[in-house]
C-alpha cells in the first residue's frame, strides 16, 4: 500500500529556518521518495487564540507560498488550506461524540497554552486535538510526521481511529503510524540553545526568518549566543554546550553532512570563523527559497489557483470518507 502522509502548520506569524529544517525540507523529501502527500495550511487551528482578522488571509498565502518555495511541488503533492475542505469542521463534530473530556484536559498543549485560567479558554484551544484528529483520519494518513510536541495528539488520533473501528464494529479507519523527525526537527533558538526556534518568541533576533535578506541573516548568526570556548572538537563536547551544538546541527542539516564532519572541519576555530561560514551556507540556501516566496506573494493570482485545485483534490478524497462514516453511523440520507 503507497504511503498517504499528511503534514500541516498553522498560519501564524513568518515560518523560520526551523520551520524549513525540520518539517519542509523533509516534506519534500517525502514527495519525492514517491509517497502521496497532502500538506496543510491548518487556519481552523489558528484561530483558537487571539488572532489578527485582517491578517490571516495573506498569513495563509505566505506559508503556502513558503511550501512551494521550499519545494514542495503542486504537481506532486496536494496543497489545500484546511477551511476551504468544510469536512474538517463536519468531521470533528462527529469524532468529538466519541473523545472523552478526560483525555482532552490531559493535553499538555492545552495547559500550556490555557495556563491557570483554564475556565477562560476558548471550546476551539479545548478540543483543538479533535480537529487535528479529523484532519488527519478525514484523509485516510497512513503516516504523519510528528515531533516531540505532537506525539500525545498523534496518539489521541489513533485512540479515536480505534474507539470508532470498535463502536461501529467496522474497520472503516486507519490508525496512522508516526514519522518521526531527524537531526534538523529540533532547531534551537539563536538566544537560548535549550529553548525551540519558534515564530512567537518575542525577539526576532532568535530566528532565521525565510523572508529575512542575505544582511539579517548574517547580522542575526554574528549575534548568536555562544560561549567563550572555541568550536567544540568532540561530539562529547558538543553536547555538553547547547548554543554550539544548535549552530553546528544548524550547518550540519543545510550542508547536508553530519555533526562530525562539522566539528573535523571547524573544531578549535574561533566561533567568529565559523558563524561567517554558516552566515554563507544559510544565505546561499535560503536566498532562492526567499526569492520564490516574493515571486508569489507579488502574484497572489496564481496561488490561489494553486490553492483552489488543491482544495478541489483534498475533497476529492475526504467528501467520499465523511459520506461513509456517516452511513456507518446511520444517519438519514
Amino acid at each position: 500500500m503507497t504511503k498517504r502522509i499528511l503534514s500541516c502548520m498553522q498560519p501564524t506569524a513568518h515560518l523560520h529556518l526551523g520551520n524549513y529544517l525540520g518539517a519542509l525540507k523533509n516534506w519534500v523529501d517525502l514527495q519525492n521518495d514517491g509517497a502521496q502527500c497532502l500538506y496543510g495550511v491548518v487556519d481552523l487551528h489558528a484561530i483558537t487564540v487571539a488572532y489578527d482578522h485582517t491578517h490571516l488571509k495573506q498569513a495563509t498565502r505566505e506559508i503556502a507560498a513558503a511550501y512551494i518555495a521550499g519545494g514542495v511541488d503542486p504537481s506532486k503533492s496536494t496543497l489545500f488550506v484546511q477551511s476551504s475542505v468544510p469536512e474538517h469542521s463536519q468531521l470533528m463534530w462527529l469524532l468529538g461524540t466519541m473523545t472523552q473530556l478526560g483525555k482532552l484536559e490531559r493535553m499538555t498543549q492545552f495547559k500550556d497554552k490555557a495556563g491557570k485560567d483554564k475556565e477562560r479558554a476558548s471550546m476551539g484551544l479545548f478540543s483543538y486535538p479533535v480537529l487535528m484528529a479529523a484532519d488527519i483520519l478525514l484523509y485516510q494518513a497512513t503516516h504523519v510526521p510528528v515531533g516531540e510536541d505532537q506525539k500525545q495528539h498523534l496518539e489521541l488520533a489513533r485512540e479515536i481511529a480505534s474507539t470508532f473501528n470498535h463502536r461501529y464494529d467496522a474497520e472503516f479507519f486507519t490508525v496512522p503510524e508516526p514519522i518521526i523527525k531527524g537531526e534538523g526537527a529540533r532547531v534551537m533558538s539563536l538566544r537560548d540553545g535549550n529553548a525551540k526556534m519558534s515564530k512567537s518568541a518575542e525577539s526576532d533576533m532568535s530566528r532565521i526568518n525565510l523572508t529575512d535578506d542575505p544582511d539579517a541573516i548574517v547580522k542575526k548568526f554574528r549575534k548568536a549566543k555562544t560561549d567563550s570556548e572555541p568550536v567544540p572538537e568532540s561530539i562529547e563536547n558538543m553536547n555538553s554546550r547547547p548554543e554550539a551544538k544548535n549552530l553546528i546541527t544548524i550547518y550540519a542539516v543545510l550542508a547536508e553532512t553530519s555533526p562530525e564532519a562539522v566539528i573535523n572541519e571547524f573544531g578549535g576555530q574561533g566561533f567568529g570563523t565559523f558563524k561567517a561560514a554558516l552566515s554563507d551556507l544559510a544565505v546561499d540556501k535560503l536566498a532562492p527559497i526567499t526569492k520564490r516566496m516574493n515571486e508569489l506573494m507579488g502574484d497572489t493570482d496564481e496561488l490561489d489557483n494553486i490553492l483552489a485545485a488543491g482544495a478541489r483534490s483534498a475533497r476529492e478524497i475526504a467528501s467520499p470518507v465523511l459520506d461513509e462514516v456517516t452511513t456507518i453511523m446511520g444517519f438519514w440520507k
